[in-house]
């Protein structure tokens, strides 16, 4: 199985060249969407060419979700915890996105290395800021304080117009995914994926992931979510999250692969749908190649054919042979 990266590539790529190429004043404007309906834009003028305007337009958010101010609750806080004294937020945002930031090159860090762990942070920019919410959930685990979530349903926007679910205890924090899917091949792949994964989690080697459940129907921890919420023609996976599960840098892993877990599981099935359809490709050809072997040479028929001459013969050569 592949894990999805949490920054984007585009974006870490862009940063990485623009920043080797300060010095050309180069302008840019790149427009281009990922996964999850997450679009970006990107934006250097040649009068300042060490500033950059990075906007981020989020999935729309369904009404059950708390998004105050078009952003994740606790979004504010964590990017300005993650990119203290290189990044400005700038209030507003640029018309059509949820956060502009304005980034200043010339305040890098010098040291190679931790300017590469910066230019990747700031490429995962999507992670921290819808992640915001369930990272600060999950810290709570960590600590062993009572979030004022506690017991309480909190929907989590990750598509747009659908959300995740994410109920928080003392000990444990379950995450709940209704699993959606347009196309009904991908649906039929999709259940088939989850139950395999289920059952993947059970083998002796993965004792220490976070349990893993699948079911058809809503589980009893959605029972006051609204209706028209739990539409999954797909079924719901369940993980339990435990203390051990966010303990140091598991935290931030932990939040990226739930982050992207919808996106995970819809790359696997597109996948296997290409890998079935190459298989059935190649069948076809093969049989094709095995009827063609088979057909007659018409060409090599006629030709022979064409080269056979007949001579007529009298009646007494004709007796004369017949008594040879």
């Amino acid at each position: 199985m592949i894990l999805l990266q949490s920054h984007s590539r585009f974006l870490l790529q862009t940063l990485l060249n623009r920043l080797h190429n300060l010095e050309k004043g180069v302008e840019l404007d790149y427009h281009w969407v990922e996964f999850d309906d997450v679009r970006y834009h990107v934006q250097v003028s040649m009068k300042n060419p060490h500033l950059l305007l990075l906007s981020l337009s989020l999935p729309t958010p369904p009404p059950e979700t708390d998004f105050p101010g078009g952003l994740p609750s606790g979004a504010i806080e964590a990017v300005k915890a993650a990119y203290a004294g290189v990044v400005q937020i700038l209030d507003p945002p640029r018309d059509g996105f949820n956060l502009t930031l304005k980034l200043n090159f010339s305040k890098f860090p010098p040291d190679e290395e931790r300017r590469q762990a910066l230019l990747v942070k700031i490429a995962s920019v999507r992670e921290i800021v819808l992640g915001a919410p369930l990272r600060a959930l999950l810290k709570h685990l960590t600590s062993k304080t009572i979030s004022s979530a506690m017991d309480r349903l909190v929907a989590l926007v990750h598509r747009p117009n659908e959300s995740f679910f994410v109920i928080p205890q003392m000990e444990k924090v379950t995450v709940v995914f209704p699993m959606r899917f347009k196309d009904s091949i991908d649906t039929v792949l999709a259940t088939s994926f989850l139950q395999e994964f289920v059952q993947a989690r059970r083998t002796a080697g993965l004792n220490n992931a976070p349990p893993c459940l699948w079911s058809s129907s809503p589980p009893r921890e959605l029972k006051k979510a609204p209706a028209e919420a739990l539409s999954a023609n797909a079924g719901f996976v369940s993980f339990v999250i435990f203390p051990r599960h966010v303990e140091g840098k598991k935290l931030d892993r932990t939040v990226s692969s739930l982050s992207t877990f919808h996106a995970y599981v819809s790359y696997h099935v597109k996948c296997s749908e290409g890998f079935m359809h190459t298989r059935m490709r190649r069948r076809v050809e093969s049989l094709i190649q095995a009827l063609d072997r088979a057909k007659p040479d018409v060409e090599k028929s006629k030709n022979l054919a064409n080269n056979r001459s007949f001579k007529r013969l009298s009646l007494k050569e004709a007796h004369a042979n017949s008594h040879s």
